[in-house]
């Protein structure tokens, strides 16, 4: 019964439209009333107890980097960089702007960000040269999901703080080959799409001087993920520290190097990564309270002795569960998904042989797809906030580009070397 009131609370207040940070501390303190095995005490300890981690300092870090970055001039370059390489090809744009988001979130680890960052320069770009924009916009949709697969991640820093057997560095190098190969998947369809409908490149030949030239313009975006990745390998420094280092190379780069950064602009800048990081922290504070308030009752246990009893095939249960991290993708928040299941999930993937880091891998993907899924589908959002088309439109161009990733991600699945063999 404890079980039902936690989750039929919490189903009803996002029917309700509470948002989602609001809807578990509500769904928390209302099983806790019911059950009076606990004190009200226990929601609050959670809030605080959660965020009181040196790990989790990365987030807000990363998310101000990505704010720096996104008003820096940075996207700009990363395009002409992407453009120089495969712009030239049918669809050229549409494969450039899925290399751009590939750039970019190799550089932040935030969907949206990316998709905002990217989508305000080539939604427009995409539709001057020919394309349909409801086709362009799907394209930034869909690629901006790469935020969070490619390193560095904020999905990533909870899961490794969350999740044990994985640490935070771990996760980060592990998730470049599954980045790329998400991204590849992306390109495939953009390509063949636009050879169907005659969405042509932009018609410069590519040369090498070309390419060379736009690197170099590019060379402080295009280090950052060097700088990032290889500090944290090399063990120069945490992946904590790395945050506070891709801030300090962002407003450098966009400062004093671009010049499109001004100080005027910092306050602004500031001020949006500070509510992005206070919505983050409320949803991480109140899902640990959930996922203790579920670790309490013994629920992960009743739920993995379920899943566990239905098959003994592993790859009948990983699909299971894959099942599940996309139906919940529809409806959770991707950081509320890590800290309450990954508790309940990983310990099954350990007992079939799943490594926690390619498991860590594998629930990433599956909650990236979300954010093209509705009705959550934060891209979505996003994207129609820039375009200005409607989320019903953007539903139905979405859908080749969610099987191109869910194909990708069986791939993933099935292959755990493309994700673990830069690590193990």
């Amino acid at each position: 019964m404890v079980t039902a009131v936690l989750f039929g609370s919490f189903a009803l207040f996002l029917l309700l439209s509470v948002p989602i940070g609001i809807a578990l501390g509500l769904a928390t303190l209302v099983t806790i009333l019911y059950s009076g095995s606990l004190p009200v005490e226990f929601l609050a300890q959670g809030l605080v107890t959660s965020v009181d981690s040196f790990p989790l300092m990365a987030v807000p870090f990363f998310i101000l980097a990505g704010e720096i970055m996104g008003k820096g001039g940075i996207s700009e370059r990363l395009f002409n960089v992407a453009n120089k390489i495969v712009g030239n090809r049918s669809g050229g744009f549409a494969i450039a702007t899925i290399v751009t988001c590939m750039f970019f979130a190799a550089v932040t680890g935030s969907a949206p960000a990316t998709v905002a960052a990217i989508g305000g320069i080539m939604i427009p770009a995409m539709v001057r040269m020919g394309y349909d924009k409801t086709f362009a916009t799907a394209v930034v949709c869909a690629a901006g999901s790469l935020g969070v697969i490619i390193p560095p991640s904020i999905p990533m820093v909870i899961y490794g703080v969350v999740g044990s057997g994985a640490t935070i560095g771990d996760m980060f190098i592990a998730g470049i080959v599954p980045g790329i190969l998400v991204g590849f998947g992306l390109m495939v369809y953009a390509y063949y799409h636009s050879k169907k409908h005659g969405y042509v490149g932009s018609g410069e030949p590519f040369t090498f001087k070309g390419l060379l030239v736009a690197t170099w313009d590019a060379k402080w975006a295009l280090a950052i993920p060097v700088i990032i990745l290889g500090g944290i390998y090399g063990g120069i420094f945490t992946p904590t520290e790395a945050s506070v280092v891709a801030v300090v190379v962002g407003l450098i780069a966009g400062l004093f190097l671009y010049k499109e950064l001004k100080i005027r602009d910092l306050p602004k800048v500031m001020s949006d990564a500070a509510l992005t990081t206070a919505t983050v922290l409320i949803i991480v504070g109140t899902a640990t309270a959930f996922g203790r308030l579920l670790t309490v009752e013994q629920i992960p246990n009743q739920v993995a002795a379920w899943i566990l009893s239905i098959s003994e095939s592993p790859i009948i249960i990983i699909l299971l569960i894959t099942l599940l991290l996309l139906l919940v993708g529809c409806f959770m928040d991707t950081l509320a998904a890590i800290i309450i299941l990954t508790p309940i999930l990983l310990p099954i993937a350990v007992n079939l042989g799943y490594d926690p880091v390619h498991f860590g891998i594998i629930m990433i993907v599956n909650l990236a797809i979300g954010f093209i899924t509705p009705p959550l589908g934060v891209n979505l959002f996003v994207g129609s906030g820039i375009s200005g088309l409607s989320i019903e439109s953007l539903s139905r161009a979405i859908i080749p580009f969610f099987f191109a990733m869910l194909i990708t991600l069986l791939v993933i699945i099935f292959i755990p070397q493309l994700s673990l063999f830069l690590i193990r």
